[in-house]
C-alpha cells in the first residue's frame, strides 16, 4: 500500500475530525496559516474558543524542520497537535513538548485514512500575547486598540509596538476573540478561510 500524502491526509482530517464542527457557526477552519508574519505555517487552524494547529508530517515528509517550526508554534498557538505518519512517531514524541497533541496516521484494509490519538492536546503553557498578537493585520490592530481608548499617538506607531500594547492590554483569550472576529471578515486572504 502507497504512503498517504500531505493532501490526502488534510482532506481526511476536514472530513473526519473537523466535521463536528461544522454546525458551529463560531468556528474558522484555515488551511496554510502563516504565523509570526508568515515566518512559518501551520497546515490547519482551527480557531473558536482558541487557535489549535494541526501539523502534518506525511510518511513523505521529512521531521528536519520539525524543531524550527515547534519553536514558532510554541509562541503563537494556544494549542497544537502534530498529525503524523506512523514512522515519525517515535521522533515526534521526542521533539514535541508534553502539551502538544499526536495524531498517527494509518490506513484501514481498504486504504482509508484513519486517526489513533496517541497523545491529547493541552493548552499551551508558554504562548506569547505578543506573537499572537501578529495574526492581526495592522488596520485591525489599530481598530482593537481604538476600542480600547488609545491615544491617537499610539495608533501612528509601526505595527509591532502597536502588537506590543495589545499584549499588555487583553488577555490571551480576548486577543484570541479578536482575531477570530476580523478573521472570519477578511476579505483579501491568500487562501480564504473555510467556515466549519
Amino acid at each position: 500500500m502507497r504512503p498517504t500524502s500531505d493532501t490526502e491526509i488534510r482532506a481526511a482530517l476536514h472530513r473526519k475530525k473537523f466535521r463536528a464542527l461544522s454546525t458551529r457557526s463560531d468556528t474558522l477552519i484555515i488551511d496554510e496559516l502563516g504565523l509570526a508574519h508568515a515566518k512559518v505555517r501551520i497546515d490547519i487552524a482551527v480557531i473558536n474558543g482558541s487557535i489549535h494547529g494541526f501539523e502534518i508530517k506525511s510518511a513523505a515528509d521529512t521531521l528536519a524542520r520539525l524543531p524550527k517550526q515547534l519553536a514558532t508554534y510554541e509562541e503563537c498557538l494556544e494549542m497544537l497537535t502534530i498529525v503524523c505518519a506512523d514512522k515519525h512517531v517515535p521522533e515526534v514524541r521526542k521533539l514535541a513538548p508534553s502539551w502538544c497533541g499526536i495524531l498517527k496516521v494509518s490506513q484501514g484494509p481498504r486504504g482509508a485514512i484513519e486517526f489513533t490519538t496517541l497523545r491529547a492536546s493541552k493548552k499551551n503553557p508558554n504562548v506569547r500575547a505578543y506573537r499572537l498578537a501578529h495574526l492581526l493585520w495592522r488596520p485591525e490592530a489599530v481598530a482593537v486598540l481604538t476600542r480600547l481608548n488609545a491615544s491617537p499617538q499610539l495608533l501612528r506607531r509601526p505595527r509591532k509596538q502597536l502588537y506590543k500594547s495589545l499584549a499588555t492590554l487583553l488577555t490571551i483569550p480576548q486577543m484570541t476573540a479578536y482575531i477570530k472576529d476580523f478573521m472570519a471578515i477578511r476579505q483579501a486572504w491568500r487562501d480564504l478561510p473555510t467556515r466549519a
